[in-house]
């Protein structure tokens, strides 16, 4: 089985700067350094689509009681500019903290959309980000249709239960792309309330409204289908982030953003004791309660000075600091 996954939504191959006009390609390694195209192979979705249920298929089962213990299908959606080389450099450097060795979390498979590699290029990026959504939202729509009926086939044969999890990382800018494409997926699907697509979506440095899940807000109704979608959401945030500090000031008429000044309240100001509560679920002092499943291994809390991470919090901060957003 393939150990590295990859859908592009780039033109030039899967490493240009622009959305492929002939929508998005799937392609598989097993050979590093991700940052050369021809370490890849080019596959048909179909193709692509057999060897990732092969591979799933092969992870461990576990008694439904243990569920928590379940391995993940994990999408990585890169944020603001990212070339191909510093998208599939962040992803190798992901894989190999989260997702090799004995202790590893499943698979993780990227989703590159063309993002200009260009501190200057915020505008286009986002005009990308809007229009690789809808590219997106074809492949959690088919996700969505697969999960549904592994469900009816569970039912029909517990044997047949699912061994994995679907889980997905956003960074930065990716989040918005997730936010839009999760939003048409709900609409799409006659908006569900009954089944979760996504386990766990983890939002780190999300350059999206920080009241995204409050009722009332411009961009509530993608923030309710995003809850609604998924089972549980954890938000990595800091202060300290002074590049969606520029996108709120210049960029959105100063709107706070998620991943700088974490979720807000009903009256626009940052919970500090209780925060995020999104989805039915809340996170006191960084650890995740309630509903029960497995998180990933991320601290939702904001960066303070000395204090102290998990380590699995600590890889995927180390590996979200080696982006340039």
């Amino acid at each position: 089985m393939p150990k590295y996954w990859m859908i592009s939504d780039r033109s030039n191959g899967g490493v240009g700067p622009d959305p492929n006009p002939d929508g998005i390609t799937y392609w598989v390694s097993d050979k590093q350094p991700l940052t050369d195209i021809n370490n890849w192979r080019k596959v048909t979705e179909a193709n692509f689509e057999k060897l990732l249920a092969a591979a799933a298929d092969k992870f461990p089962a576990h008694d439904p009681a243990e569920n928590e213990k379940q391995s993940h299908i994990t999408i990585l959606v890169h944020g603001f500019n990212n070339k191909f080389t510093s998208a599939t450099k962040f992803y190798q450097d992901l894989c190999g903290k989260l997702f090799d060795g004995p202790d590893r979390l499943g698979l993780c498979i990227l989703y590159d959309w063309p993002s200009r590699g260009s501190v200057l290029g915020y505008e286009p990026d986002r005009s990308h980000a809007r229009i690789c959504a809808h590219d997106l939202t074809d492949v959690l729509s088919k996700l969505f249709d697969w999960l549904v009926k592994r469900q009816q086939a569970t039912i029909d044969n517990p044997a047949k239960a699912c061994k994995a999890k679907v889980s997905l990382i956003a960074h930065s800018m990716g989040n918005y792309v997730v936010q839009k494409a999760m939003a048409a997926a709900w609409t799409r699907k006659n908006q569900p309330l009954l089944v979760s697509l996504i386990n766990q979506l983890v939002m780190v440095a999300a350059d999206v409204d920080s009241d995204l899940f409050d009722a009332g807000a411009p961009d509530n109704d993608d923030g309710n289908a995003v809850a609604n979608l998924t089972y549980r959401i954890t938000a990595l945030y800091s202060g300290r982030d002074t590049v969606l500090g520029a996108s709120a000031g210049l960029k959105h008429f100063g709107m706070r953003r998620l991943g700088r000044s974490g979720a807000a309240s009903r009256d626009g100001q940052r919970r500090e004791r209780d925060q995020p509560r999104i989805g039915g679920w809340r996170s006191r002092r960084g650890q995740p309660q309630g509903r029960g499943g497995q998180s990933l291994p991320l601290a939702c809390r904001r960066g303070q000075r000395g204090e102290k991470r998990s380590g699995d919090a600590r890889r995927i901060e180390d590996s979200d600091a080696q982006i340039e957003r």
